[in-house]
């Protein structure tokens, strides 16, 4: 008999999150968090879901790496001229989510997002490997092509044009979230979840429990 997905259920016993255990800034708490799922070795604990609205107000996602984090947001890289670079463009809000599931963790972001400056792109993208590089000047990102053979041939094509040292292209670079509201979800059992959330207030983060 075939499993009914209804039926799955889980117990989350494995921490709690209460307002005296963490950090009054959001960020501390992240850092917090992020070091124990790299320190667990979780797979990707880098990987987070990236939520835009295009201008027909349909809401997409994705998944992306962050590659950076400090006081002035969270940072990726991608295609400028990609789905989400698009939307991006013609509304800046979005919204991060980092799901590590073997802690029974959450952990949402929002805010504004603002391109990272040209510098900072280009040290980020002299960093990568030379086929992550040629990829990026090969892949017409979100776009349609006809078959795998236009990647392949646009891969070739480049990586004679530049050998070893391909510039960034123009189209791709890095995205900076500003946050201005965090949530911090440690589940519980009973489904009587911890949720803390963090609201930017004048210049100061408010912290405040939610109901799960």
């Amino acid at each position: 008999m075939k499993p009914s997905i209804a039926d799955l259920r889980k117990s989350y016993e494995k921490a709690e999150l209460s307002e005296e255990a963490s950090h009054p800034d959001p960020l501390q708490q992240f850092d917090q968090w992020l070091q124990e799922a790299l320190r667990a070795e979780l797979p990707e604990p880098n990987a987070m879901t990236l939520a835009t609205v295009g201008s027909d107000l349909r809401p997409s996602t994705r998944v992306v790496l962050i590659k950076g984090y400090d006081e002035r947001g969270i940072v990726w890289y991608t295609n400028y001229d990609s789905r989400k670079g698009r939307e991006l463009a013609g509304n800046p809000y979005a919204a991060l989510q980092f799901h590590w599931v073997e802690l029974e963790r959450v952990v949402r972001i929002e805010g504004v997002v603002e391109k990272v400056s040209a510098e900072e792109s280009d040290a980020y993208f002299a960093s990568r490997p030379l086929d992550h590089r040629i990829g990026a000047w090969a892949s017409p990102q979100s776009q349609v092509i006809e078959n795998r053979s236009v990647l392949v041939a646009n891969a070739a094509k480049y990586a004679a044009q530049f050998l070893l040292h391909p510039p960034r292209p123009p189209h791709w670079g890095g995205y900076r979230l500003v946050p201005d509201t965090w949530e911090f979800w440690q589940g519980r059992k009973s489904r009587l979840h911890d949720r803390l959330r963090y609201r930017r207030v004048d210049g100061a983060w408010v912290r405040e429990r939610l109901a799960p």
